[in-house]
Parts: structure tokens; sequence; C-alpha cells
């Protein structure tokens, strides 16, 4: 029986080691998409801010 449990994790292991590397790079990417995004639109506000105007122009 002990053999049985030991096959159960050795097969399930590269499965989740995979599932958890492949969440932490979305993650990254995710979170590196984001932080862009923001720093876009805090430079977007800075430059409506110098040209006096409270939207985008259309």
């Amino acid at each position: 029986m002990d053999d049985f449990w030991v096959n159960a994790i050795w097969s399930i292991a590269p499965t989740v080691l995979i599932g958890l590397l492949f969440w932490f790079v979305m993650r990254s990417i995710v979170r590196a998409d984001r932080n862009e995004r923001d720093a876009y639109a805090r430079i977007e506000a800075e430059e409506r801010a110098k040209l006096g105007r409270e939207r985008p122009a259309a």
C-alpha cells in the first residue's frame, strides 16, 4: 500500500509543478501589464494637466 501512495504522489507532482510555474508566469505578466497601464494613465494625466484639459480630445 505504501508503494501506491508514493506512485500517486510522483505521478501528480509534475502536473502540480507545471501548474504552479504557469500560474506564477501568468501572474507576473498580468501584474506587469497592470503596472504599465497605471504608469501610462499617470503620464497621460500629467500631459492633459499641462494642456489644461479634463479629458482626452476626441
